[in-house]
Formats: structure tokens, C-alpha cells, sequence
């Protein structure tokens, strides 16, 4: 043992004096008298413990293989406790981690086993750190490298697995087919809508066309019937009763006796007789 001793800041001292616990001492120089002082050193960074492969049985008694990885360090303040409390703080760990694997998994069916690694983790995890604190170590992590059931269960979860790939396969083809029919459908909906839409734009223009043409054929009838009108308010009463005078001569050429004279023709007579007297 030297009596000069260079303790790093990751590591810790325990110094005991004639058998006595006198601290721990560190980071820097340590000094450690022969015979009288006798020292322990704690290293303080995190360690990996590999606990090794065991056979667990789970709630539903299937016997599956394990191995798992436990990280682990001395609590700086507590540092003493992996000293005084316990012998050898790796061996205690690795034994303690053992027996809480299996209680673990005991409580566990075998299809959680397989698919809920990270919650058995943490259950393994939270029950060593809650036995280990007495030790002065915290437990960080517990992570679970391999999980290996008996073959004929491997071989069941392989059909089941094949089984499950075809089931998902049948599925993804009937959604296909269904979104596929869907598409199709929502077309020839969308097709007749469109349709449907175009002809009735169609009657809509063809009745707008019938009832511009029907304005128009109406509107040029009543300017030829206003320019009738106007034609024949230009011409005089005289001119008409000529007309009338007229066709009496050839009325009187013919060989009837008997004639029906209309009472504005008389009428017409009477003006032109008086117009006929003023002029004479």
C-alpha cells in the first residue's frame, strides 16, 4: 500500500485507521500509513453487470431463456454504504437481479413477455433500485439482450405469424378492392351528375333560344302591323271612297240584281257629294 495515494474524481476512499472507519476521502491526495490506515477504493462511474442466461418460467408456464444487461453506480453521498454494507456490491447485484428476473416474469404471460420488453425493464429496474439503495447504489437502466422460448413454442409463433401476414394480406386486398369499387362508383356518379347537368343546360339554352325567337318574330309582327297602320292612315277618305266608287262600276257590269251596300259606303257617298257641291 502506498502511502501517497492520487484519487481521482471519479473515484472515492474509504480509510479505515487501526480497523476503525474514519470517511471517505477524495478527489486529490490520500495519505495511508502503513499498518495503522488501511484503504478501499469506490469507483463511482456507471457499471455494466451482464447477468447471465436463465431459464424463467412465466404465469402461463412456458420456459423461456433470458439474459440481460444491468447498469449500475455508487451513489457519491452514500459511497460508504458500498463499504460497510455490503461485501462485495457486483456479486450482490447479480444475485438480487437473478431472483427478481424470475419473480418478474412469473407474474407475466408469455405473449406480454415477448412484446412488453420496456415495461419488464422498468419492473425489473424500479425492484433492484428500491433493494439496492440500502447499498448506497443506483440502479439506471436494465435492458433485456435476448428473450429465446422453448422451439415448438417458436415454431407456433412462426405459423402464428405466417397465419397473421396472410390475414393482413387479404385485408390490405379487400380495402384495395373496396376503395378501388368506391372510386369506380363516385366516377360514374360524378359522370351522370355531369351529364345530367350538361343536359339540363342544354333545354335551358334551347328554351332561351325558343323564347328569343318567339320575342322576335312577335316583335317584328307588330312593326308590320304598325307599319300597315301608318301606310293606311295616309290615305285620305276621298281616295277610299273612289276605291268604293270603283268597285261599284264593276259591281254594276255584272249581271246581279240585288247588291248589300255596307253603311260607311253611304257614308262615304255623303262626304263625297258634299265635297262635289263645294267645288261647284
Amino acid at each position: 500500500m502506498a502511502i501517497i495515494n492520487f484519487v481521482r474524481d471519479y473515484e472515492r476512499v474509504a480509510r479505515f485507521r487501526l480497523g476503525t472507519f474514519e470517511g471517505m476521502r477524495g478527489p486529490g491526495i490520500v495519505i495511508a500509513l502503513p499498518i495503522i490506515h488501511q484503504i478501499q477504493k469506490i469507483d463511482t462511474r456507471v457499471t455494466v453487470l451482464d447477468i447471465p442466461r436463465q431459464t424463467n418460467i412465466t404465469k402461463d408456464n412456458a420456459p423461456i431463456e433470458i439474459d440481460f444487461l444491468v447498469y449500475l453506480r455508487v451513489n457519491i453521498a452514500e459511497a460508504e454504504k458500498a463499504v460497510l454494507e455490503v461485501e462485495d456490491y457486483t456479486s450482490a447485484v447479480v444475485g438480487l437481479a437473478t431472483t427478481t428476473l424470475r419473480a418478474v416474469i412469473g407474474d407475466i404471460d408469455l405473449d406480454d413477455v415477448l412484446s412488453q420488453r420496456d415495461r419488464i425493464n422498468e419492473l425489473i429496474r424500479a425492484r433492484l433500485d428500491g433493494e439496492t439503495e440500502r447499498w448506497g447504489i443506483k440502479v439506471t437502466n436494465v435492458e433485456i439482450r435476448e428473450i429465446d422460448p422453448p422451439r415448438d413454442i417458436q415454431e407456433a409463433m412462426n405459423r402464428q405469424m405466417s397465419a397473421e401476414r396472410v390475414r393482413r394480406a387479404v385485408v390490405l386486398e379487400a380495402d384495395g378492392t373496396r376503395e378501388a369499387a368506391i372510386t369506380i362508383a363516385e366516377g360514374e356518379k360524378q359522370s351522370t351528375v355531369l351529364r345530367a347537368e350538361g343536359s339540363r343546360q342544354a333545354e335551358i339554352l334551347q328554351a332561351e333560344g325558343d323564347q328569343q325567337a318567339a320575342v322576335l318574330r312577335a316583335t317584328g309582327y307588330a312593326e308590320a302591323l304598325q307599319k300597315i297602320q301608318d301606310t293606311a292612315g295616309g290615305v285620305g277618305i276621298n281616295t277610299m271612297t273612289l276605291q268604293y266608287v270603283e268597285a261599284l262600276k264593276e259591281l254594276g257590269a255584272g249581271e246581279s240584281t240585288k247588291f248589300v251596300l255596307p253603311l260607311e259606303l253611304t257614308k262615304m257617298l255623303g262626304s263625297l257629294g258634299a265635297v262635289v257641291a263645294g267645288d261647284d
